[in-house]
C-alpha cells in the first residue's frame, strides 16, 4: 500500500498539469506569440553622418607693414574687433618727415610745371618771329618733363602718406583678438615673419566634413538609377563634442573635388551661424547632411541583426510562420535600417520575443508598435485617447 499511493500522486500530478491553461491538449507547446509590425515602403529622408572639424571662416595674422619701435598696444586681449580697428602704434617721426618732405616736393614740382608751361606758352607765341620750331619742341618737352616730375612727387607724397598711416597697425577683419606677441619697446619690421597677433573670425564659422570617396561613389549611383532624390538645397545639422545637437542648419559653401591620399576621403564645407562662439576653430564635431529622400521600409535595428560577413537579417511571420529573410540596407535614419531589398508590402516584421523563432516554425502574431527611439511598445499598454469614453461599469 505504500508503493501505490506515491504513484497515484504522481498521476494526479500529471493529469492536473495537463489540464493546465496554456497546454495543448496533445501534450505540445503551443505557438510563442511574436510582436509584429506591418511594414510599408515609404519616402526616408537619406542621411549621411559623417566626422567634420571646425575651421575658421577668417584668421588674419597681423604683421607690420612699416618697420619702427612699438610704442602702444591700442587693444584688449580677448576681445570683438571691428574691421579697421586700431591695435598697435608704431614711432611715427620718421614717417611723418618723409611725408614732409614728400608734400615740400610737390610744391616744388608744382612751381618748376608753372614756369616750364608760361616759357612753352610764351615760346609758340613768338614762332617765325624770333624764335625757331627747334625752341618750340625743346619748350614742349621740358613742359612734359615738369609735368611728369610733379606725378612722381605727388607718388611719393602717397606713399609717404600710407606709410605714415601705416604707423597704426589696423585690423582688417571683424573678430576676436588674440595676445599681443610684441610687448611697448619691442622693434618690428616690415612683413616680419612673427605675426603681432591674430583676429579670428568665429560667426559664421566653417566646418570641413570628410566622407569616403566610395560612399560618394555609391551616392552617385544611387542617384543615376533614380533611388536617390537630391533635395534642391543641401543642409547639415550638427552633433557636438558633449553630445548635444547644435541649434544651427549649415548651407553647403564648396563640395570637394579632390580625394586626400592620406585618408581617402573628400572634404566638404558648410557654414554655420555661431553668434554665442560655441563653436571654436579645431573642434571635432559629428555632422548629419540630408541629401534628400528614397524609397524603403523602416526596420528598427533591434528587429535585425549581421553576421559575420556583414549580411544584414530580420524575421518575418507569413501564412502563420516564421521566415527568416535576408535584407539590402541603404543606410539608417533615426535608429532604423533604410532597408531597399528582402521585404514586401505588409510583409509583418518581428520585433519582440526573437529569441523564440526557428524557421519555418507557427507563431502567435501580436500587433505592437514602435517608437521613434525604436523600442517596442505594447498597443495593449497604450493609453486611451482623451476623448475616449469610459466603458460602462459591470452590474
Amino acid at each position: 500500500m505504500s508503493r501505490i499511493r506515491p504513484l497515484a500522486c504522481l498521476s494526479l500530478l500529471a493529469l492536473w498539469s495537463l489540464a493546465l491553461p496554456g497546454h495543448a491538449q496533445d501534450g505540445q507547446m503551443p505557438p510563442p506569440k511574436v510582436g509584429v509590425v506591418a511594414v510599408q515602403p515609404q519616402a526616408v529622408p537619406r542621411i549621411v553622418t559623417l566626422p567634420g572639424r571646425a575651421v575658421a571662416q577668417a584668421d588674419a595674422a597681423i604683421r607690420p607693414r612699416v618697420g619702427g619701435l612699438v610704442t602702444e598696444i591700442l587693444y584688449e586681449p580677448g576681445t570683438a574687433l571691428e574691421a579697421g580697428a586700431p591695435m598697435f602704434r608704431i614711432d611715427p617721426t620718421t614717417y611723418r618727415a618723409n611725408l614732409t618732405s614728400a608734400e615740400a616736393q610737390v610744391l616744388s614740382a608744382r612751381a618748376a610745371l608753372t614756369e616750364a608751361e608760361t616759357s612753352f606758352s610764351r615760346t609758340e607765341r613768338l614762332l617765325g618771329s624770333g624764335t625757331t620750331q627747334a625752341q618750340v619742341d625743346a619748350s614742349r618737352a621740358a613742359l612734359e618733363q615738369a609735368q611728369a616730375a610733379l606725378q612722381g612727387a605727388e607718388a611719393a607724397r602717397t606713399l609717404a602718406q600710407a606709410e605714415l598711416d601705416w604707423t597704426t597697425v589696423t585690423s582688417p577683419i571683424e573678430g576676436m583678438a588674440s595676445v599681443a606677441q610684441v610687448s611697448v619697446g619691442d622693434l618690428v619690421t616690415a612683413n616680419q615673419a612673427d605675426a603681432l597677433a591674430t583676429v579670428t573670425r568665429l560667426d559664421p564659422i566653417e566646418v570641413d566634413m570628410y566622407e569616403p570617396s566610395a560612399r560618394m561613389l555609391s551616392l552617385r549611383e544611387d542617384i543615376s538609377a533614380g533611388r536617390l532624390q537630391l533635395t534642391e538645397k543641401i543642409e547639415a545639422t550638427l552633433t557636438l563634442e558633449t553630445g548635444e545637437t547644435y541649434a544651427a542648419t549649415g548651407e553647403l559653401v564648396a563640395p570637394g573635388f579632390t580625394v586626400s591620399t592620406s585618408t581617402g576621403a573628400v572634404d566638404t564645407r558648410f557654414r554655420f551661424d555661431n553668434p554665442r562662439r560655441l563653436i571654436l576653430p579645431g573642434m571635432f564635431l559629428r555632422g548629419q547632411i540630408n541629401l534628400g529622400t528614397t524609397q524603403g521600409f523602416l526596420v528598427t535595428q533591434n528587429a535585425a541583426t549581421r553576421d559575420r560577413t556583414g549580411q544584414l537579417s530580420a524575421w518575418v511571420v507569413r501564412d502563420g510562420k516564421a521566415v527568416q529573410v535576408d535584407l539590402t540596407d541603404n543606410g539608417t535614419y533615426q535608429h532604423h535600417w533604410i532597408v531597399t531589398a528582402g521585404l514586401e508590402p505588409g510583409d509583418l516584421l518581428a520585433v519582440d520575443n526573437l529569441s523564440a523563432l526557428t524557421e519555418g516554425a507557427a507563431v502567435t502574431t501580436v500587433p505592437v508598435t514602435v517608437d521613434e527611439n525604436g523600442v517596442v511598445q505594447d498597443q495593449a499598454a497604450q493609453p486611451a485617447p482623451a476623448d475616449a469614453q469610459p466603458a460602462p461599469a459591470a452590474e
